[in-house]
């Protein structure tokens, strides 16, 4: 098998075998044996690896005489890409969020299908990415504004009611105690032995709001220094029976409650994230692509950083796109550690 591009072959045809969609518009695959090329998610029958060559892009594909597939038309998912990227600065531009219609108009795509697009790119719905990003908006503004009222209508909502209607839902506090960085807030902690050191886990009646490494109430206070603190309590420790096993057996506990929140793009990234399988990685400038933002390979990073609850949110299946490891906030051996035991 030749290899056309920079990415390395095995993880090409890893791609292929997996027909990993997150890889889709980073190269292609050529099959000798029909002529044809493919994204990697194609659905159709796998060749031999031996016959399989990888370029590019499409071009570089035609340039070699191949022709492009009809089943899973590869050409079509950079316009897709663009597509998306188009709506997100439509989104963030608009003072009131724009319809799924005049989006998807807007775009060139149908609603229904680029309702499909959209969420399969981002992890979201349209909607749901312009109400993520009024929410950031208006949780800006509280930390800005004197009054409330300023802010909320500063964010964008009609009238405050509706800001308090979603503020529940989407804050986890309400707007004064927002305003008054978490005031009226519990949080509730413990720290539990797992094989790969203590592990700091703590919740709001939401859910899990911190989980770290070798961290203890001290350091929680400081992220949350306006909430009250407590130890323990039976809800919690059932909770974080649910996170040590989580550390020990990576990726099978998939309905872990979260009360985290970040802008629309971290959100958007952490959502990625949860979406790699166990025993998989993507490299930052995959994260990146996946939300339909492939050219915000550094800000996916940083929103990997800024991940409050470590493991349960799997920023360690996260390395360089050279295959390195990369760096991680517990330490690079626990990082490791977690990836073997996923591949196992």
């Amino acid at each position: 098998m030749t290899q056309q591009t920079t990415i390395d072959p095995d993880t090409a045809w890893a791609a292929f075998v997996a027909r990993n969609r997150s890889l889709d518009g980073h190269f292609v695959g050529a099959v000798k044996t029909t002529g044809i090329y493919c994204k990697p998610s194609c659905p159709a029958r796998r060749p031999l690896r031996e016959n399989m060559s990888f370029y590019s892009d499409g071009a570089a594909a035609r340039a070699a005489g191949y022709r492009a597939c009809l089943r899973c038309k590869p050409d079509e998912v950079g316009r897709d890409r663009i597509a998306v990227a188009k709506a997100i600065a439509l989104i963030e531009q608009a003072e009131d969020a724009p319809s799924l219609d005049a989006v998807a108009s807007a775009v060139g795509y149908a609603p229904h299908h680029f309702h499909r697009l959209f969420k399969r790119a981002t992890g979201i719905t349209p909607a749901a990415y312009a109400r993520s990003l009024k929410s950031t908006r208006a949780g800006d503004a509280l930390t800005r504004e004197d009054r409330v009222a300023d802010a909320i209508y500063d964010a964008g909502y009609s009238a405050p009611s509706r800001f308090y209607d979603h503020a529940g839902k989407r804050l986890g506090m309400t707007p004064s105690a927002w305003q008054r960085g978490g005031a009226g807030v519990t949080i509730r902690w413990t720290v539990a032995d797992t094989s790969l050191g203590k592990l700091l886990v703590a919740a709001t009646k939401k859910g899990l709001c911190r989980v770290s490494f070798d961290e203890g109430p001290l350091e929680l206070a400081e992220r949350f220094p306006a909430a009250e603190i407590v130890e323990g309590g039976a809800a919690l420790a059932q909770l974080a029976a649910r996170v040590v096993a989580e550390v020990e057996t990576p990726g099978r506990d998939r309905d872990l409650p979260l009360d985290v929140q970040g802008t629309a793009f971290q959100e958007a990234i952490w959502q990625a994230l949860r979406r790699i399988p166990p025993g998989e990685t993507r490299s930052y400038g995959e994260l990146a692509a996946a939300i339909g933002k492939p050219g915000a390979v550094r800000a996916a990073g940083t929103a990997c950083g800024a991940n409050n609850v470590a493991v349960v949110i799997p920023c360690h299946r996260v390395q360089r796109a050279d295959g390195s490891i990369g760096g991680y906030a517990y330490g690079v051996e626990r990082k490791r550690a977690l990836l073997k035991r996923e591949g196992e």
